[in-house]
């Protein structure tokens, strides 16, 4: 009979009220979606400015190609650094990914020339900073939501996952004030440092911050796992918080699992959780396709239907990413209170309804400039809480042991499909003599985030206040491999 290692690590790190530790950890982990954000938008800023014969006189292609190779470096980076955080830790990997991305986007700032070599070196270089981000979203998620407790899992991780909108604020006005105040040889540069600034300030909290009991606990490193969960709650402590006592009902046993590849992970997921696997895809697909057809558009639409000059579009992009900010913050919480099932479904809807309601109002004429950003800026309040909730969603409803391969999984399958949304989009708008064709798009937009909330109203997991071993158990756990527990009725898939 197989025995395991009887633990209350779990239990112990969900009855821990709220500490200055946890808002350090949240500030020093959350930090990765600022830089995404920021990395996008400043290359977005500059793009036009790297055609310039004062900079590196690129191709519109040539620019247009490095978006391209940072996306294709955030999913290699999410499925490469998602294996090694389940297989080295989350502490390890948050501090690789983060370096990576440093030295991606700083050296992209040294780029000096547009010979092939120096083209070479431009496309490595995005590469490099995707990679770091995409790797990034794996490793944090993962750790978030095994440092927090159970009853802050949900708002914290929604927040957090909303503060790309902060990173796009930070650099849609670092880029305006560096290309207009700065000379824009030396201008464009800066912007692409502005990131690694902010980042090696990160990187220095970090390396402060545990690593997590939780995947310590369940790789077999019981000693680590009990010197790492003292460490937080005498920080706890230390503020003056008296620790409720831990329930002993609570406790699991954990018997450390092999080493589980790619594919042992699509075992886990179209065998134990077949109709979770089919929710996280659809809640990735359906928010990044929408997201980014308008996200990279929408100057397309301001400057071809409204006659809005580009060098007053950023005022446009800090009202629409304020109200992408706004949403998470605002009603995060009740993804904790009224539930995900209730709150992915109301989210998704609503923000697909309000895009009908709004492609109507574009298509007969009734908007202009403003009055179309403040209803995009009223759709993604609600759009954006909802995609920051997919995230969520995947990072808590599998087990540990798999969990930062599933989040790198389903990113990429999200950016695979979200790719097409501009390209589609792009055609759509055209020269803006045809608003039908955008029309008809903006309402396919809707009917996708729609579909989106349908499944979750189905398929949504209840995991709002529960411990991440209740929503999904661990491989390690004995009692799956004893046959006691299953999380959908299925065997273990390593079991003969």
């Amino acid at each position: 009979m197989e025995t395991g290692v009887r633990t209350l690590i779990p239990a112990r790190i969900d009855r821990l009220p709220w500490s200055p530790f946890h808002t350090r950890m949240v500030v020093a982990l959350g930090v990765a979606w600022i830089l995404d954000g920021l990395e996008i938008t400043v290359a977005s800023a500059i793009a036009d400015t790297l055609t310039k014969p004062e900079t590196l006189h690129l191709s519109s292609t040539a620019v247009g190609l490095l978006a391209t190779v940072y996306l294709i470096g955030e999913v290699v980076g999410a499925l490469f650094f998602g294996h090694l955080s389940d297989k080295l830790g989350r502490r390890n990997l948050f501090m690789l990914t983060l370096a990576v991305y440093l030295a991606g986007s700083g050296l992209t700032a040294f780029t000096l020339g547009n010979g092939a070599g120096w083209l070479v070196f431009l496309y490595l270089t995005r590469f490099i900073a995707g990679m770091g981000i995409g790797g990034e979203y794996a490793a944090i998620n993962s750790a978030i939501d095994e440092l927090i407790p159970a009853r802050y899992r949900g708002r914290v991780d929604i927040a957090v996952n909303g503060t790309y909108w902060a990173g796009a604020v930070l650099g849609t006005l670092g880029s305006f004030i560096l290309l207009n105040q700065v000379d824009l040889s030396l201008g464009w540069r800066l912007g692409f440092l502005i990131g690694p600034v902010l980042g090696l300030v990160i990187l220095v909290v970090r390396r402060h911050l545990p690593e997590s009991p939780r995947w310590q606990i369940m790789h077999g490193r019981t000693e680590a796992a009990e010197r790492s969960i003292t460490q937080i709650e005498r920080e706890v402590e230390d503020t003056g918080r008296t620790l409720p006592p831990v329930d002993e009902k609570k406790a699991i046993e954990v018997k450390p699992a092999e080493e589980i590849g790619y594919l042992a992970l699509a075992r886990v997921l179209f065998r134990e959780y077949p109709s979770r696997a089919v929710l996280g895809a659809t809640l990735m697909i359906t928010q990044s396709f929408l997201y980014n057809a308008i996200f990279f558009t929408y100057t397309l639409v301001l400057g071809k239907f409204y006659g809005v000059s580009s060098e007053t579009t950023p005022l446009y992009l800090i009202a629409f990413a304020v109200g992408n900010l706004v949403g998470p913050f605002t009603i995060g919480h009740l993804f904790d209170t009224i539930g995900r099932r209730a709150m992915l479904f109301g989210t998704y809807v609503i923000s697909g309804a309000l895009l009908g309601v709004t492609a109507v109002l574009f298509y007969t004429g009734m908007l202009n400039a403003i009055t179309q950003t403040v209803a995009w800026c009223v759709i993604f309040f609600f759009a954006s809480a909802g995609a920051s909730a997919a995230y969520l969603t995947v990072s808590e409803i599998f087990p540990l042991e798999v969990r930062a391969k599933a989040i790198g999984v389903f990113f990429a399958i999200a950016q695979c499909f979200g790719a097409l949304g501009p390209v589609i989009y792009g055609a759509l708008i055209g020269t803006g003599e045809h608003p039908v064709r955008l029309f008809v798009g903006y309402l396919v937009g809707a009917l996708v985030m729609i579909s989106g909330g349908l499944v979750a109203r189905f398929l949504a997991v209840d995991a709002e206040n529960k411990s991440l071993e209740d929503v999904a158990l661990p491989l390690s756990a004995t009692a799956r491999r004893r046959g006691r527990t299953r999380a959908e009725g299925a065997a273990s898939p390593f079991s003969t």
